[in-house]
């Protein structure tokens, strides 16, 4: 089921095929693809990753159809961040960014999640132009490199001045359940010519608290650890994360709780 027009949307990270397909089958209606999350927050994914996900999920909405489903097409945007880290980058590193968004682009990705600033701490302008050029016309998401500034607001008349459709936040704070106060001023400010994403930390339970400040999308990344000890050459014991369909439902449950 699509949401209804105006109502806030559902975005989950995903960071391999199957969970990709999961969390469309358990209601996410837009999707990030990243690799790495857990680790750094989230890297840019291959393009081998890309691939797979728009043809599972091409392949899910044809199949899904026929059986009564909506067979409804999801978007995947894809994040461009070449390292963990700051978001002051040098020349090779805004080059790589520009080649991974035309690369999204051209593997079929409905938008990008990008980010960068200047040594001051702002917007970098000049980069960020650059890959909304290369975004050729498809959606362009600012991340979490916003909550970094002192004061969002004017960075949001700076993302929507450069073309800017979505800004990413967490309000501040670790959780975007404890930066409400920030995030009702954003969207305040806003005023629907950016669109506002809470997200950073978000568990079911606190969709409906951020829903009432108006976002218009919650993000998360409904995920699960998975246990496997790479060993010396594959980092140890620490496993890696995947997409919980079980948390991706519930969180469809709380955002249909509060729009109906």
């Amino acid at each position: 089921m699509s949401p209804a027009p105006g109502a806030p949307v559902l975005e989950v990270a995903v960071q391999d095929v199957g969970g990709a397909v999961a969390a469309v089958r358990c209601g996410a209606d837009r999707l990030e693809l990243c690799s790495a999350l857990a680790a750094t927050g989230g890297l840019t994914p291959s393009r081998g990753l890309l691939d797979g996900v728009v043809a599972a999920l091409a392949t899910h909405a044809a199949l899904d159809a026929p059986l009564g489903g909506t067979g409804r097409s999801v978007g995947v945007h894809v994040l461009v961040r070449p390292r963990p880290g700051g978001f002051v980058y040098d020349a090779d590193e805004v080059d790589v960014q520009v080649r991974d968004v035309r690369a999204a682009v051209a593997a079929g990705a409905a938008g990008v999640v990008v980010g960068a600033l200047d040594a001051g701490g702002a917007v970098d302008v000049g980069t960020l132009r650059r890959l909304v050029d290369a975004a050729d016309g498809r959606d362009v998401t600012f991340h979490r490199a916003v909550d970094v500034a002192a004061d969002p607001r004017p960075v949001l008349d700076t993302l929507r001045a450069c073309g800017v459709v979505r800004v990413l936040t967490s309000g501040g704070a670790a959780r975007a359940a404890d930066g409400t106060d920030r995030l009702a001023a954003m969207v305040a400010h806003a005023d629907r010519r950016v669109q506002v994403m809470a997200g950073g930390g978000v568990r079911p339970a606190d969709v409906s608290a951020l829903v009432a400040l108006g976002v218009d999308a919650v993000h998360l990344s409904a995920s699960r650890h998975v246990a496997a000890d790479g060993g010396p050459g594959g980092g140890g014991g620490d496993g890696y994360t995947t997409t919980d369909p079980d948390v991706v439902a519930a969180a469809r449950a709380a955002l249909d709780a509060v729009t109906v």
